[in-house]
């Protein structure tokens, strides 16, 4: 049994999350964990909110609230929608716990030791307006190097460069849309990127088989200009970890908290000590710590493409800088982005379809299915209501709906309520059996590698499959001539059923479950075939399913289409 650790982007508390995050982090991690679970290997999966920095302050200001009451809100809401989208999270903590303060100040400590960490007296931008410094993105301008007009003080949305708010033409404050701006002297400390540059190129250049979006945005950012820079991890603000080394003060950073992209990725490792501490599992050292048995763990992080400077640089610069057996990532799949109707969506601008919003149009499969499907793995993909129409009403109406719906009613109408036995199969469903096998080790291979768009199209060619396969043995027309036939035919329809249940279990969970439920069986990955589709045994009850899916209406696409045209509020 194989371990696997499972990490996805955190996402910030700000507000509820598009589909545009969801597909670029959570949904493919849920994907690959309920793969790995259902391949019998052991897994810790783990997400948090993101709860420090601007994006909170700001959030709260706006709803009018103490940045901490408003935070453990939106992480309940955040959790609620997580659960109804089916993610399977192990734990989903929160940046702010106490483990993470913790574990921050610990990790800030070995820095300082080792000799990464040093004090810089900076120039930061002051709004006399506001009467206080802002940090990078409490400054929005436009971007020197894409012409983006929103771009933030820290990095641009739209091309992903790094920036300063310095480099931002026309800068201007959130908080208050002043332009009044003027640099003035603070004093930060420095993560000293820059010494371990060759160490991270040599790791980096080690991780062959990650995705060259990936690898070719950590190189990018290695050898641009002068190469990678320090990086300031501290920040004038209230809310956030404050600046400790270890237990002790950092005599001169008094009232500053570490900059969120700083204690963020630590959550991750604090997710697994709230984990335990929160009675939901014990020994989190042997998923994180390579002295204490995390060597023969496999650790996978699913994010965004502007997420993988930072999860290829800096917390490698953490984890490895502070000296200790941590487990670095192995793998890191990265996506692109999701394009909402000839523009981006956008969690700060309100636009696009927001994930509360989706499960309050259909449920959660319809999106879990289309999204996966259409994963911005080699490029950005567009989100259009007309594609999402196509898309639920061909692949999950048409093909495994029908399907289901065929077979469990014409086995109860011309067979009885209980599995026929029928004859032995003849040349027809040996051959299909045959191909099938081949179609199901590809998809595997597929989800081996976490090509999700692959793994997607093959699951659609094996549904495919077997719809062909009753069109060529139509047992209601074989009844009239050899029921022994169609009743064989028939019982390998049930067992398609089941096969099917478990193959799509990890796309579509609750629709995999109605399957089992209809006929019966427990999960249970397919070895050989031929066993797994004699697994029914005659005689035993099933049921005819509700319908699976429902097709999306002409009427109701446009309703939506319409309805999401404008800016959520």
């Amino acid at each position: 049994m194989a371990r696997h650790l499972i990490t996805s982007a955190i996402p910030y508390i700000n507000g509820i999350k598009h589909l545009g995050n969801l597909v670029g982090s959570q949904l493919p991690a849920d994907l690959f964990a309920r793969y790995r679970r259902a391949r019998g290997d052991e897994v810790m999966f783990l997400c948090a909110t993101d709860e420090h920095g601007t994006p909170a302050e700001l959030a709260a200001a706006k709803a009018g609230k103490p940045v901490a009451e408003y935070c453990a809100e939106m992480h309940a809401v955040q959790a609620d929608i997580a659960r109804g989208f089916r993610l399977s999270f192990d734990h989903f903590g929160r940046s702010s716990s106490p483990q993470n303060h913790r574990l921050t100040q610990h990790f800030a400590g070995r820095l300082a030791e080792a000799g990464l960490i040093r004090e810089v007296e900076d120039q930061q931008m002051y709004s006399a307006t506001d009467g206080r410094f802002l940090p990078d993105r409490y400054i929005e301008g436009t971007c020197p190097n894409c012409g983006f007009d929103s771009a933030r003080g820290d990095q641009c949305d739209n091309c992903t460069k790094q920036l300063d708010p310095t480099d931002l033409i026309n800068p201007r404050s959130t908080v208050s849309g002043a332009t009044d701006l003027e640099l003035r002297p603070t004093k930060h400390l420095y993560l000293r990127q820059s010494l371990m540059r060759e160490r991270l190129r040599e790791w980096i250049s080690s991780k062959a088989d990650w995705p060259v979006l990936t690898t070719s945005i950590a190189l990018k950012w290695l050898d641009d200009g002068e190469g990678l820079q320090d990086r300031g991890i501290t920040r004038d603000l209230d809310w956030g970890i404050p600046v400790m080394k270890g237990d002790a003060p950092w005599p001169g950073m008094e009232g500053k908290v570490f900059y969120v992209w700083f204690d963020a990725p630590i959550e991750y490792i604090a997710c697994a000590q709230e984990w335990v501490e929160a009675g939901r599992g014990s020994d989190w050292e042997r998923w994180w710590r390579t002295d204490k048995g995390a060597d023969d763990v496999r650790y996978t992080q699913f994010m965004g493409k502007d997420n993988v400077p930072f999860h290829t640089l800096s917390f490698p610069v953490t984890i490895l800088g502070s000296g200790e057996p941590w487990k670095l990532v192995d793998f890191i799949k990265s996506f692109n982005y999701l394009n909402y109707d000839g523009g981006q969506f956008s969690t700060s601008r309100g636009r696009g379809v927001f994930m509360d919003q989706a499960l309050s149009i259909l449920p959660a499969d319809y999106w879990r299915w289309w999204l996966l499907s259409h994963a911005p793995e080699t490029s950005d993909a567009e989100f259009t209501w007309e594609n999402f129409q196509a898309g639920v009403n061909k692949d999950l109406a048409d093909v495994l709906g029908n399907l289901v719906s065929r077979v469990t009613k014409f086995a109860k109408a011309k067979l009885g309520e209980t599995v026929p036995e029928g004859g032995a199969w003849g040349a027809l469903e040996q051959e299909f059996v045959a191909d099938l096998g081949q179609r199901v080790r590809a998809y595997e291979e597929h989800m081996e590698a976490i090509e999700v768009r692959r793994a997607a199209a093959e699951l659609r060619a094996i549904w495919a499959l077997g719809n062909e396969y009753l069109q060529r043995a139509a047992p209601w027309t074989t009844i009239r001539t050899d029921p022994q036939a169609a009743a064989m035919q028939a019982r390998l329809g049930l067992n398609l059923i089941a096969l099917y249940a478990d193959l799509s279990a990890p796309f579509i969970p609750d629709a995999a479950e109605a399957m089992r439920s209809a006929v019966g069986t427990a999960p249970a990955w397919p070895g050989d075939m031929a066993a797994a589709l004699t697994r029914l045994r005659p005689g035993a009850a099933y049921a005819v399913p509700e319908n699976l899916f429902r097709k999306i209406t002409d009427a109701e696409c446009a309703d939506w289409k319409e309805r999401f045209a404008g800016v959520r509020t």
